[in-house]
């Protein structure tokens, strides 16, 4: 898959089927564009997006998960850049000179809600005038709807930062999670017989309700059941905010390694706990908790599968 970072490095290429969008969680709505942009067989199917949410807010996803649902969903050309470089730009020129000339678009997909160019003072109207102008196919999808409501990214920020993983899972159309390096923590997981990994989620990214999770772990290519916190530590203290997971099956060595999280279900808020004995008790219970929630949820084939 082509990664085209800025405008200055495109070049001359194929023509084009681009999704158009900021595409921030790629929830189902966003994967509708996604796949009506692989529709073309003819063309090389790609993505026209920013490198960040342009309204700053949380991500969803990390940039590295964000290219890989891409590249799984049939994606080859993504184009993208950082929002600065264009917000200046008229949504006229923008259409003209970025999508058409220099992309070589000649086939358009977006949701109806999608707006461009300077002030965001473009919408689909004039996106379908222009493109009737050039010649250029344009295909506008409906929202995709959860009981009745649109499904956006603020939605399904809102559902992980209240804790409702089960609905932001279903909006998302897969697992919540991430992929982070393990790094070293304080140890005392390994004291208690419970080891844990610690991840630190990255900044700017989305954080979750603190406290207690059931999660599916991906160690390689094998399933693990977690027991995950993600927090600040109360009872033993921690400076940033990290998803401390227990896997009671799995024994080895994970630093400086990759392992991906997927969140299934709150179990409980974080809390201070009176000694290291009541909190080893109640990640035993937590653990037991998680077993079950997992025996209920499948594990993922993988991300984006």
């Amino acid at each position: 898959m082509e990664i085209i970072s800025s405008l200055e490095n495109i070049r001359d290429g194929q023509p084009c089927s681009l999704a158009l969008g900021a595409f921030d969680g790629l929830h189902r709505g966003h994967m509708a564009v996604i796949k009506a942009a692989c529709g073309a067989e003819e063309l090389v199917p790609g993505v026209f997006t920013f490198a960040s949410a342009p309204k700053g807010a949380p991500a969803l996803l990390t940039p590295e998960d964000k290219l890989l649902l891409l590249e799984k969903a049939g994606i080859r050309q993504v184009c993208q850049v950082d929002f600065a470089s264009l917000c200046h730009m008229e949504a006229e020129r923008f259409v003209r000179e970025v999508l058409f000339q220099r992309l070589h678009a000649v086939r358009l997909c977006c949701g109806e809600d999608f707006r461009f160019g300077r002030g965001a003072a473009g919408n689909t109207s004039l996106l379908a005038a222009l493109c009737k102008e050039s010649g250029v196919a344009l295909e506008i999808l409906p929202p995709v709807r959860e009981k009745g409501k649109k499904i956006s990214s603020t939605l399904i920020r809102a559902a992980v930062e209240q804790g409702d993983i089960p609905l932001a899972n279903r909006l998302l159309g897969r697992p919540f999670g991430f992929s982070l390096p393990v790094i070293h923590g304080n140890h005392i997981g390994h004291s208690l017989g419970t080891p844990t990994i610690n991840q630190a989620l990255p900044e700017g990214f989305i954080q979750p309700r603190f406290g207690v999770y059931a999660a599916w772990c991906q160690v390689e290519e094998a399933f693990h059941c977690g027991v995950a916190n993600i927090g600040v530590k109360p009872t033993v203290g921690s400076e940033r905010v990290l998803a401390e997971t227990w896997m009671p099956h799995f024994s080895g060595d994970l630093y400086g390694k990759a392992v991906r999280l997927f969140l299934l279900e709150f179990l409980r808020p974080e809390r201070k706990f009176p000694s290291l004995e009541a909190l080893k008790a109640e990640i035993l219970e937590n653990a037991r908790q998680a077993q079950a929630v997992t025996r209920r949820v499948p594990a993922p084939a993988a991300l984006g599968e």
